[in-house]
């Protein structure tokens, strides 16, 4: 069974991910540039990357590969995961696989272009919520048993 990395900059699920990677018994990574509390848990590591754009991002896809789960809101980041092999998750539970990463990419990619020609169009996310929270923590449980399947039969 692979790993699974959380890009853990902004990310409201860390703890959740540590509770299902330990319930596996399964390494994760928690990557960032810095600024959070280490875990005690011994299948957790801390992976401290220099500041910069993406370094961070940059750090999980050159690792992540099949049978790995990549946690992530990073829509490019997904992408390379995605490319690479690796099942991926964004925090609200959403799957990004190569059936769906491509009009995902497309929507980033407008949303952006609308934010930029209209000022007043900023921000605009909701709150994330308790529901949320336990949609990813079902997801994430699934993507792990199917990730343990795929490097188990060679799905």
């Amino acid at each position: 069974m692979g790993v699974i990395y959380v890009d853990a900059d902004a990310c409201p699920v860390k703890a959740e991910a540590e509770k299902v990677a330990t319930r596996h018994g399964l390494r994760l990574f928690i990557v960032s540039n810095g600024g959070l509390r280490p875990s005690r848990n011994p299948l957790v590591e801390m992976v401290f990357v220099p500041d910069g754009p993406d370094v961070a991002d940059m750090w999980i896809a050159e690792r992540a590969g099949p049978g790995d789960v990549v946690v992530t809101g990073d829509i490019p980041l997904a992408a390379k995961c995605v490319e690479a092999g690796a099942r991926v998750l964004k925090h609200n539970g959403e799957a990004l696989s190569r059936a769906n990463i491509g009009n995902v990419l497309a929507t980033r990619d407008l949303m952006a272009d609308l934010r930029a020609a209209d000022p007043f169009r900023q921000g605009g996310g909701r709150a994330f919520s308790r529901a949320d929270r336990s949609r990813f923590l079902d997801a994430l449980e699934r993507a792990v048993q199917a990730a343990k399947r795929e490097v188990t039969h060679g799905d």
